[in-house]
C-alpha cells in the first residue's frame, strides 16, 4: 500500500525527513511514534500528498506522489491537527459536502450512520464551530471515514478527546483493522499507540531508527528503545 524510499524533505536549511526508507503492506497497521520534531506530521503530510517532497520515491496504492495526487487522495482518509471542517456548517452539512466530492453512495443513511458511530448524532444540526476540540475531532475522524477509504493516516488522533472518546476511537481502529484496512498513526502515547498495530517504528531526527513487529511488540520494549537511541519521552 505504501512505498517510500530515500525520502527527504528540507524547510530551508532545516531538514525535517533524512532519507526515511518505509513499506507498509496492504491491510497493516503501522505505529509511527516518536519526539516533537521528528517529522511525523511531516510524513504523514506527504502521505496525504498536502507537502511535496524535497527528494525520494513515494507510492500509494500503486500510484507515484509526483504524478498522481489526486488519484491518491481518493484512497485515503485523513485526521489531522487541521480538522478540515466548515465551522459555520453543521455537523451533517460537513459530511454531506465531503460525501459529494467522493460520490458517496446512500448519503444520507451514511452519515446518520457515522454520526452515530462518533457519538454525535445528538448534535447532528449544530454548527460545528459550536463544537469543543474533542467533538471537532470526532466529526473529523467522522470525514475522514466516510467514503470507505483503503488507507487511514492518523496524525496524533487521540489529541483533545476525552475518555470516552478515547475508546471510540480504538473500537474503531479496531473495526478497520479486521476489515483489513490500511492504518497508518502517529502518536506520542505508547500504551495506545500499541493497542491494535501490527507493527511499530520510532522516528527521530528524521529518520526511522527502530522497528518491531507485532510478536516483539510491547511498551517496556519501546522504552528501551527510545533510551537507546537517545530519544526522549
Amino acid at each position: 500500500m505504501i512505498e517510500v524510499h530515500g525520502l527527504v524533505k528540507s524547510f530551508g536549511s532545516k531538514t525535517a525527513l533524512q532519507g526515511v526508507d518505509l513499506d507498509v503492506a496492504e491491510g497493516e497497521s503501522l505505529t509511527l511514534v516518536g519526539p516533537n520534531g521528528a517529522g511525523k506530521t511531516t510524513f504523514i503530510r506527504i502521505l496525504a500528498t498536502l507537502t511535496r517532497p524535497s527528494k525520494g520515491s513515494v507510492r500509494v496504492a500503486g500510484c507515484d506522489l509526483s504524478r498522481q495526487g489526486p488519484e491518491i487522495r481518493r484512497q485515503i482518509g485523513l485526521v489531522s491537527h487541521q480538522t478540515f471542517l466548515y465551522g459555520d456548517l453543521s455537523a451533517e452539512e460537513n459530511l454531506r459536502f465531503y460525501a459529494r466530492m467522493y460520490d458517496v453512495p446512500e448519503l444520507e443513511s451514511s452519515i446518520r450512520s457515522l454520526l452515530q458511530r462518533v457519538g454525535l448524532e445528538h448534535r447532528s444540526l449544530d454548527l460545528v464551530r459550536t463544537f469543543s476540540r474533542g467533538m471537532q475531532q470526532r466529526l473529523s475522524i467522522a470525514r475522514a471515514l466516510l467514503h470507505d477509504p483503503a488507507l487511514l493516516l492518523l496524525d496524533e488522533p487521540y489529541t483533545g478527546l476525552d475518555q470516552r472518546a478515547m475508546e471510540m476511537l480504538r473500537e474503531v481502529l479496531t473495526d478497520l483493522a479486521g476489515k483489513s484496512r490500511t492504518i497508518v498513526m502517529t502518536t506520542h502515547n505508547l500504551e495506545r499507540g500499541l493497542e491494535s498495530c501490527d507493527r511499530a517504528a520510532i522516528l527521530a531526527n528524521g529518520r526511522i531508527v527502530y522497528q518491531a513487529g507485532k510478536d516483539d511488540l510491547d511498551v517496556a520494549g519501546f522504552r528501551e528503545a527510545y533510551r537507546r537511541y537517545g530519544v526522549e519521552r
